[in-house]
């Protein structure tokens, strides 16, 4: 067995453990949705904390671990810096990798979610937001089986209403989106 691997990602979220430590979930292209363990990215002097910020495309090289892999080397494929001071993109961004998160397990693979994923964070810049999530939305839970029921497909605006029925969460969703 490999002690170590790379893949290339998304990062979806970060949290905080211990002093100085952080598990990072990526969504991975070959490998599905991972939880990482990135030690000593809360330092000052970490050279990896600016490449693992969320909506991050990254390459890794990640060692097997015990209980979680650890991250070794992160390296930037994309990080989309044009739409990262407005906030209402930030949010939607956010909701993107919210419901990649919640609505997949962990180690499933899922290339076309990748793509999915991928290519919207690089669709924000667009004007009709509106539109580029319910469109995210519809082709998400295509993409994983979910479906969306034909009274549910005909209704205008966000799919997260359904979303919630679906994952028993509440969701935050940006404020463009009616529901």
């Amino acid at each position: 067995m490999l002690r170590s691997y790379k893949t290339e990602g998304i990062v979806l979220k970060r949290n905080n453990v211990g002093e100085a430590d952080k598990i990072i979930t990526l969504f991975t292209k070959h490998y599905g949705k991972l939880r990482l363990m990135a030690k000593g990215i809360r330092k000052t002097k970490s050279r990896k904390a600016g490449s693992l910020e969320p909506f991050n495309e990254v390459q890794l090289q990640i060692a097997r671990g015990r209980n979680l892999d650890l991250i070794i080397e992160t390296q930037i494929i994309n990080s989309p810096q044009s739409w990262r001071e407005n906030l209402i993109k930030v949010t939607v961004a956010y909701y993107f990798c919210e419901l990649v998160d919640k609505l997949t397990a962990d180690s499933q693979i899922h290339p076309n979610v990748f793509e999915l994923l991928k290519t919207s964070l690089g669709q924000i810049e667009l004007t009709n937001l509106s539109k580029l999530v319910r469109d995210f939305e519809g082709q998400l839970l295509d993409e994983l089986g979910f479906g969306i029921p034909e009274d549910i497909r005909k209704q205008a605006g966000s799919l997260k209403s359904y979303i919630e029925e679906i994952t028993e969460r509440q969701i935050n969703s940006p404020k463009i989106v009616k529901n």
